[in-house]
């Protein structure tokens, strides 16, 4: 018998190698039918035996692309129409957006063994991607996630990568960033005044630069923006960077070529090993060994060091031409400002910071600051998510209201809930200067709009001068909540753990550096309704994350 259905998917099923994914396991089946991108993630149909037809839907889940996250599968029935062939359709759009956007990660091992191989015609290419690897969340103007949305619209693919692109049994089937050198993105080399300089191999050039000793401003596909890079081991150039940049102590992240480079600086154990490898390259923060070539100015008087492997094939590239031993890659900013992303910007604002910048010519549409993160037994721990684990949502139990939360002062990341998804922005940063509340309020928009969400709440922390605080309370026509701040963090901590419902949580947080806690609640002043700025904080909160008592007593300030 015969049998039709349609399949809607949601979830991180765009630019991940879905379709050609569903499009190979029908053709193994010999099932009839269409898959398309749609608002809502992916639309299925498929027509054929009804044994078959069961088999796909079974299979379908199990042998899903890596990147890709299934968070929910929709079957109903249809009449047959007769179809005699699978195709690939062009993606829908007019419905409300309810598709997760994948996040940049690393280059992938077939990318760069190609990249490498000078027989390819990608050889050292710097912007060598497939449906695998490369940008997403960072080029991206609209959804759904098809080449037209993104920045790399600029660019008409050749002949070869159309090919490419249009073959579902290709591994770059509609990889929206795909190019070569014929017809994507190209590097340069300027000078600080923003002049190109006429030089055969840019990355050659800045390599050598940074051998001299300078300050190479790097811009890198899979980069939400500029890095400052200096040669780690020269502890000239790192005092340099570090004079011109306003750090006088925070550590800087360290970039090395592959993990047995970094064995030779750090204590790594499994769980580190693993959280270098991930695909969202985050900075691992681990205990530094007593000697190495790392120069002492990269982090002072700090027992850990920061360090993460190349993610960006212009990364491999600049450490195959340089032969370094490890370079220093901090975000391109004057210290507490958001990252420049855009070329003119980078060159207006890091003009005194860098001695040459390394650029290309496809925009970054969204900053994205490298992630970090620590291992806490064994386990990865997150202290800054951004690049990689940004836009995917954190999962939460139940569906809630539409839920704008603005965040705090410093280290300022938003938050907009929809459904059963949490999706948090990347990492903003201290909202102390202009630039960094222009990027608060360009992560707002932007979450609403590749979300198609206006949020029925505002929550913002109860203090008054917080600059997300006034934004919120600048805000009209939606209805405000105002959070205490250690609330805050014990209700998020709730969500994810839970509790048993007959459980309290307590915790007493007293001014730093005294700090002594009975639940996560690690922060050492608050606000509460009608109190005050209060340097102790003692608060009992039910598994529902409701206060039941809130009060401080010791110091007021």
């Amino acid at each position: 018998m015969e049998v039709r259905r349609q399949i809607d998917v949601s979830g991180i099923v765009q630019g991940v190698g879905f379709r050609p994914y569903v499009y190979r396991l029908a053709i193994e089946r010999h099932l009839a039918g269409s898959v398309a991108n749609s608002a809502a993630g992916v639309t299925i149909e498929i027509e054929g035996p009804v044994e078959e037809v069961e088999e796909f839907v079974t299979r379908l889940p199990l042998g899903a692309p890596p990147l890709s996250q299934i968070t929910q599968v929709w079957v109903r029935d249809l009449p047959c129409s007769g179809d005699q062939e699978f195709r690939i359709l062009a993606s829908q759009r007019g419905a409300q957006v309810r598709t997760l956007i994948s996040p940049d990660v690393a280059v992938c091992p077939d990318c760069l063994r190609e990249m490498m191989d000078p027989r390819d015609r990608r050889f050292h290419y710097p912007f060598i991607n497939c449906t695998n690897c490369g940008p997403r969340f960072t080029i991206v103007r609209d959804i759904p996630y098809d080449r037209p949305y993104t920045s790399m619209a600029a660019f008409q693919m050749c002949p070869a990568c159309q090919a490419e692109y249009d073959d579902p049994m290709n591994r770059r089937f509609h990889a929206q960033p795909n190019a070569c050198w014929e017809c994507g993105p190209q590097l340069e080399l300027w000078d600080r005044q923003g002049q190109k300089l006429h030089v055969k191999n840019p990355i050659a050039e800045a390599a050598a630069g940074l051998e001299a000793g300078l300050v190479v401003a790097v811009k890198g596909k899979g980069m939400g923006g500029f890095h400052l890079a200096v040669d780690a081991t020269n502890p000239g150039a790192v005092a340099l960077l570090r004079q011109r940049k306003r750090r006088v102590e925070k550590p800087f992240a360290v970039m090395l070529p592959n993990l047995e480079a970094v064995r030779t600086v750090c204590e790594v154990n499994g769980a580190a090993a693993r959280a270098l490898s991930l695909v969202q390259s985050p900075v691992v923060l681990l205990p530094k060994l007593r000697s190495t070539a790392i120069a002492m100015g990269v982090a002072p008087r700090n027992r850990d060091l920061g360090v993460f492997l190349p993610y960006t094939p212009l990364h491999h590239l600049l450490f195959e031409e340089g032969g370094f031993v490890a370079l220093v890659m901090t975000s391109g900013n004057l210290s507490e400002e958001p990252i420049a992303i855009d070329n003119e910007e980078a060159v207006e604002r890091l003009a005194g910071l860098a001695d040459c910048f390394l650029v290309h010519n496809r925009a970054i549409l969204r900053r994205c600051d490298d992630s970090v993160v620590r291992i806490v037994g064994n386990q990865v721990r997150q202290l800054r998510r951004s690049r990689g684990f940004v836009p995917v949502p954190v999962f939460l139990k139940e569906d809630i209201p539409t839920i704008l939360a603005v965040g705090g002062e410093l280290k300022n990341t938003v938050c907009l809930t929809q459904g059963k998804h949490a999706f948090l922005s990347q990492h903003v940063g201290d909202l102390e200067n202009v630039e960094s509340y222009d990027f608060f309020e360009e992560a707002i928009h932007h979450l609403e709009r590749i979300l198609e969400i206006q949020p029925s709440i505002i929550a913002y922390d109860l203090h008054p001068g917080y600059f997300s605080s006034k934004w919120a309370l600048a805000q009209k026509n939606v209805q405000l909540v105002g959070v205490q701040h250690h609330h805050a963090h014990i209700a998020s901590w709730t969500e994810k753990y839970g509790a048993a419902k007959s459980s309290l949580l307590t915790t007493v947080t007293f001014s730093a550096p005294r700090t002594w806690t009975t639940s996560p609640c690690p922060e050492a002043s608050g606000r509460f309704a009608n109190r005050g700025a209060w340097l102790a904080d003692f608060s009992i909160i039910t598994s529902d994350a409701s206060f039941l008592h809130g009060r401080s007593r010791l110091y007021k300030t």
